[in-house]
């Protein structure tokens, strides 16, 4: 009778089980190599935690070998957006995700365990729905809106757990004959698992980051089958994970819960059940309580916000990396010449507790970033950034080219390197007072911190102007303005001034910065000498002129 019950839920489905587990066999795999998979909605814009599980799943086949594929999960139509899926693989390949398997565009995929986005395998599921039916595992249910709502009623009334389960199932009691008769007569249904689970008893199983864990048996008849003809999450996700011979689930800790569920669902299916590893969200901090970071509040959850800003693709994943394994830090300090694809990640070294998103620490791991690019790399990497978002920058950075190199090149070796770029929205700050176009356009407070007598700032850069020389040397350059320091009564050391503060107007020091701030409008620059000789003569005098006038 369960068989003839299959059969009149599903009329249309006339391909038996074994058709699919023949069609995709096990893998291939050597020993200890896994199978993963990033299995995304095309819902929107790529997420921050979306990019930090995928870059765990592509880490975790890259240590073990094995085969990381890209499914999409649209069986909810409604939130999809167009275009959803190329802005999922776009926005990873950007960051390097690229997968072995699965969707490349909106249309295209590799792989031979396919289709492999969940609407275009509609028949797949079907054919195990009515496996389960015809096995009196899953039943048609044909209760309405209003059934469940009153249901809802009840339970709360009675005071105990809301839900389709056991007594309260209404369908599940019906006879074959009775839901038989109703399906003729017309009344619409969709299909619900008959749990066998005990919500009295425990389950449990070894998650791969929390370790052990215990839950109540699923007792809930849980809609597998939509009125639609689609799938629900739980139920695809399960039959895809087998055929595509999954072995390793990494996915968000929100779906810990369901682990009772998807376990019953594997073993009522006869699959086996891969192992889970749950990865603790990314939090945020907000009044003292920590929230997961949260695509309506945090412009920094989208992945696109990054883009815009200028923080670079290896900055982003160098953080990520931080909040992945621990020691990453400790590795990076010693390792700094090292690509990132050297990082040995451990799995079993990520914390079972959510990592805390911290701005200022994913800036700063960006300046270390951007520090040990050469001049080339920041101009290009800058430049493509200014291209969209900064035109005017972009248009002085083409045309002075060698120049905005040899300015971004300024003590990017030796002892001190410099690390006053974060993201290349910075690049506007750090340059624009070198480019004339902008710097002689407009009018600017020089703020000159210990020598402001206007009339002193004037001797001070006509005695300079007078003595630079483009081709002097370091030495003999700062010579110079000891030189000038003494003349007009300033010490020519600092130490001198300190042990005699009565003797002197100041210390050279202070003269430098005259000289700085009249040029740059800075207080703050990369190396005065370098810069002035990137700057050269007629610049300079423009500029000093600017400030007298």
């Amino acid at each position: 009778m369960s068989k003839e019950l299959a059969d009149l839920t599903l009329p249309n489905i006339d391909k038996d089980i074994s058709y699919y587990e023949e069609l995709y066999k096990p893998r291939d795999l050597k020993e200890g190599e896994v199978v993963v998979r990033f299995a995304p909605s095309p819902t929107g814009f790529i997420h921050l935690g979306s990019l930090y599980i995928s870059c765990i799943n592509k880490l975790f086949r890259e240590t073990k070998g094995g085969v990381f594929y890209l499914r999409i999960e649209d069986t909810d139509k409604k939130r999809e957006v167009e275009n959803g899926i190329s802005e999922i693989v776009n926005s990873l390949a950007q960051y390097g995700i690229v997968f072995d398997e699965g969707m490349v565009n909106e249309f295209d995929e590799v792989g031979n365990y396919g289709p492999y986005v969940q609407s275009k395998r509609k028949d797949i599921y079907q054919a195990y729905v009515k496996y389960l039916i015809a096995e009196g595992k899953a039943y048609p249910c044909f209760c309405t809106e209003d059934d469940l709502n009153s249901l809802r009623e009840e339970q709360e009334k009675l005071k105990v757990r809301t839900g389709y389960y056991r007594s309260f199932a209404k369908c599940r009691n019906l006879t074959v004959d009775q839901m038989i008769e109703k399906i003729k007569n017309g009344e619409k249904y969709i299909i619900r698992l008959r749990s066998m689970g005990d919500y009295n008893k425990k389950i449990q199983y070894k998650d791969g980051i929390k370790g052990e864990i215990e839950f109540p048996e699923n007792d809930q008849d849980i809609v597998i089958l939509k009125s639609d003809g689609l799938p629900t999450y739980h139920f695809a996700h399960v039959v895809d994970d087998h055929l595509m011979r999954t072995t390793h689930v990494i996915r968000g800790d929100e779906w810990i819960s369901s682990v009772p569920l998807h376990i019953q669902l594997f073993t009522m299916l006869g699959f086996k059940v891969p192992k889970y590893i749950h990865v603790a969200p990314i939090m945020k901090e907000e009044d003292g309580a920590k929230r997961k970071l949260s695509k309506r509040k945090d412009p920094e959850a989208a992945v696109s916000y990054y883009t815009q800003e200028g923080i670079p693709v290896i900055s982003v994943k160098e953080y990520l990396y931080n909040l992945m394994n621990s020691n990453f830090e400790q590795w990076r300090r010693s390792n700094q010449d090292k690509d990132l694809s050297e990082f040995e990640f451990n799995i079993n070294k990520m914390s079972p507790s959510g990592a805390l998103f911290d701005h200022i620490k994913l800036l700063d791991v960006s300046k270390n970033a951007i520090a040990r690019m050469t001049a080339q790399e920041v101009y290009d990497l800058g430049l493509q950034w200014a291209k969209i978002y900064d035109v005017e920058l972009a248009t002085l950075m083409e045309k002075y080219k060698d120049y905005t190199i040899n300015l971004l090149d300024i003590e990017r070796t030796g002892k001190k390197i410099r690390k006053d770029i974060s993201k290349w929205s910075d690049l506007r700050d750090v340059l624009e007072y070198m480019y004339d176009e902008i710097f002689l356009a407009k009018e600017y407070e020089y703020v000159y911190q210990t020598i402001n007598d206007k009339n002193e700032i004037t001797n001070i850069l006509n005695e300079y102007i007078k003595v630079y020389d483009v081709n002097d040397d370091k030495d003999i350059w700062f010579n110079k303005i000891k030189d000038i320091s003494e003349k007009l009564g300033y010490a020519r050391e600092v130490k001198d001034y300190k042990e005699h503060p009565e003797k002197f107007k100041g210390h050279v020091g202070d003269v430098s910065m005259v000289i700085r701030v009249a040029i740059t409008t800075r207080q703050m620059t990369p190396d005065l000498y370098e810069l002035l000789k990137a700057l050269g003569k007629e610049r300079i005098n423009i500029r000093i002129e600017k400030y007298i006038k």
